[in-house]
């Protein structure tokens, strides 16, 4: 039988978020679009934390939604809590405390902080086994705000934040499993999510799958075909696992002892080579669950199609596609790192072409061509009300250097931009400006900015945000963390 997590009080779930949501509703410029617009999103996985803020794209669903409204009115601001560190994942659990999962410059050994929920600084770190490029990104919060991740030693662990009684924090490993029974020599996770039965599932590099219970120590895998590797993270929902590869999604269930099977493989256009902004050769999105029902009824991704970037959306019941839309076209840059936005029957896109990571993983391969100026662009495709199709709804020139979140609560879509040091020019710079900036979600047109900083300490370089209880931002760049807030 599927176990059942501990009752715990959830300080912000329910009266807190609802009130926070009415409050910001009330501040929030009258452009924002109706919250009601966009739902419903994945369902609450009860063995992860808050959605919106367990994991890096805000559920498990890796919907990029959260329920929490962003800064309110008044005038915006932004604090840099400097680690030294690129901080992909920047989370949020029940508590209220956020905990970042971090690479140091130096080094490069991955490190937990937990942060002050009232000025980001650091209360507290642990170092980590390092291991691969991406093995310091992927994590996510459990229903007992314990950071959950795989380390460079290729073990579960679960990381738990404990205050002393002289009021110090301290991290832990309050939990560890090892994975080596199902990762080969050489291999790495690279992404992990829970299913509905508590099991983590995690999936590697090299392409394998599996199921991992940290209760009972089981650890069941299936590789997947030779040649597909896995460089984004994977997401669950009642249905299954989405793992998007190199060359095709899944969507894989497990039996009852744990071992993943295949429901279904669509493949997609992967292109001739991998492109400049790509960080893999084949789809750069974590796969997302979205639909206008139970909020999973369609999975979707954006190809590598030589021609173009393509967002193709399938049936999560079988894999049927149902369409498959040129995205990011106004901007002129066929590609997408990011993973797609969505809830309801509305998809948006990010693009990354020519974005200067400062390094790629291992084995990505040359990109071609091998350089590009960074195009950006931001596309939003609606899913016709009948399943039968897709639909161009806005498609700009916006050059977002961050994961986009949507807000549900106050109906604004939320992202860092990247703009160029000469307004008006292309290209990119050690000198330009970042400009946090809220979206509106029907016309894709910005409704406030503010700018947070200038200059290469200030770069996004391409990671998700989140929205903490407060309405706080919380940014991750490639040396630590900004918080955004207004009044």
């Amino acid at each position: 039988m599927p176990r059942t997590p501990a009752r715990r009080r959830r300080p912000y779930r329910h009266t807190a978020v609802t009130f926070l949501a009415a409050l910001a509703l009330a501040l929030t410029p009258a452009t924002a679009h109706a919250a009601g617009d966009f739902a419903p999103v994945p369902p609450h996985n009860p063995y992860a934390g808050p959605d919106g803020t367990a994991t890096m794209h805000g559920d498990t669903g890796s919907s990029d939604t959260t329920p929490l409204a962003g800064p309110g009115a008044g005038t915006l601001g932004a604090q840099r809590t400097a680690l030294a560190s690129a901080c992909p994942t920047v989370l949020a659990g029940a508590d209220g405390y956020p905990v970042a999962l971090c690479t140091p410059i130096f080094g490069q050994v991955p490190t937990v902080h937990l942060l002050d929920p009232d000025d980001g600084s650091s209360l507290a770190e642990l170092a980590l086994v390092k291991g691969s490029l991406l093995g310091g990104v992927y994590a996510y919060l459990d229903h007992e705000d314990r950071l959950v991740l795989a380390d460079g030693g290729n073990r579960l662990l679960r990381v738990g934040h404990h205050r002393a009684a002289d009021g110090s924090w301290k991290l832990t490993v309050d939990r560890s499993l090892s994975l080596a029974s199902a990762v080969p020599a050489g291999d790495a996770v690279t992404g992990l999510s829970p299913d509905w039965r508590g099991r983590v599932w995690f999936a590697t590099g090299g392409g394998v799958v599996g199921t991992a219970d940290d209760t009972t120590g089981t650890v069941r895998a299936l590789t997947l075909p030779a040649g597909e590797r896995v460089a984004n993270s994977i997401s669950t929902a009642p249905r299954g696992t989405a793992v998007t590869t190199t060359h095709a999604t899944y969507l894989l269930t497990a039996g009852a002892d744990g071992t993943p099977r295949i429901s279904w493989r669509a493949p997609y256009d992967r292109g001739s080579a991998r492109k400049p902004g790509l960080l893999s050769w084949g789809s750069g999105s974590t796969p997302t669950f979205f639909g206008p029902a139970s909020g999973t009824e369609y999975v979707t991704i954006v190809d590598n199609a030589d021609d173009a970037a393509h967002l193709e959306v399938y049936r999560s019941a079988d894999g049927t596609r149902i369409c498959r839309v040129p995205v990011l076209r106004a901007a002129a840059g066929p590609a997408s790192e990011n993973s797609p936005v969505a809830a309801g029957r509305s998809v948006f896109v990010a693009g990354t072409y020519g974005y200067p990571y400062p390094a790629v993983p291992e084995g990505a391969g040359d990109s071609v061509p091998a350089s590009a100026g960074f195009a950006g662009g931001l596309t939003r495709v609606d899913v016709a009300a009948d399943g039968s199709g897709c639909s161009l709804v806005w498609d700009n020139t916006l050059r977002s250097a961050a994961v986009p979140k949507l807000s549900t609560a106050d109906g604004l879509l939320r992202t860092v931009l990247r703009d160029p040091l000469v307004p008006g020019t292309g290209g990119t710079s050690l000198l330009d400006p970042y400009r946090y900036a809220e979206i509106d979600p029907a016309t894709g047109t910005v409704v406030r900015s503010a700018r947070v900083g200038v200059g290469s300490l200030y770069d996004t370089l391409q990671m998700a945000g989140t929205i903490t209880p407060d309405g706080a931002y919380l940014q991750g760049t490639v040396t630590g963390v900004l918080r955004i807030t207004a009044g």
